[in-house]
């Protein structure tokens, strides 16, 4: 099995392409290794030491090393780990019932059903252009409001403390968004 690795523009993550389906629908966000018990794969990660992020996208892993960690150090463990765990098609989550699920709340806004139309516009922006080139970078990006005029977003995986993604989200995002959709004013992560 090949796992192709490709370099981000967040200098912390690498993005790894096992060549297969990661998650069959949805993105996964681990930023603690609380977070990451629900996962084997992403436990695993965390438990390397040296690994402060993980994000599950559709056919990427993206793994975030802490602040000063040389990736040639820790690239062959990561690797190792992704390899075990594809080749011996494991679970990429621990089976359970509902019983001990929570959702926790979401930094999201209520929309106004007058703005219905506009918010329509601007999922359908995301979802199209924004959230697939978002992904070729090893993240995703995520729809939390408008609210007189101001988009909120949520930056997640590589995108998450990037050093662009402030330009990202103004430069281009946000350009896109008013051009698009003229009541767009300005967007802000979340």
């Amino acid at each position: 099995m090949l796992i192709e690795t490709e370099t981000t523009p967040n200098p912390a993550t690498l993005k790894f392409l096992p060549n297969r389906i990661v998650m069959e629908a949805g993105t996964r966000d681990f930023v603690t290794p609380e977070e990451a018990e629900a996962s084997p794969l992403a436990d695993a990660l965390f438990g390397l030491g040296d690994v402060t992020g993980v994000f599950f996208g559709r056919d990427f892993v993206s793994v975030t090393a802490a602040a000063g960690v040389d990736w040639s150090a820790l690239k062959p463990d990561v690797l190792g780990l992704l390899l075990d765990h594809f080749s011996a098609n494991m679970p990429l989550f621990i089976p359970g019932n509902a019983g001990g699920i929570a959702v926790p709340a979401e930094d999201s806004f209520d929309d106004d059903p007058a703005d219905a139309d506009i918010v329509s516009q601007i999922k359908d922006l995301i979802e199209t252009r924004i959230r697939p080139a978002v992904a070729n970078d090893g993240g995703d990006i995520v729809y939390r409001g408008f609210d007189k005029g101001k988009v909120f977003l949520a930056m997640q995986g590589a995108c998450a403390g990037c050093p662009s993604s402030s330009a990202t989200l103004k430069n281009g995002i946000e350009q896109l968004l008013k051009y698009y959709v003229p009541e767009v004013t300005e967007v802000r992560a979340v």
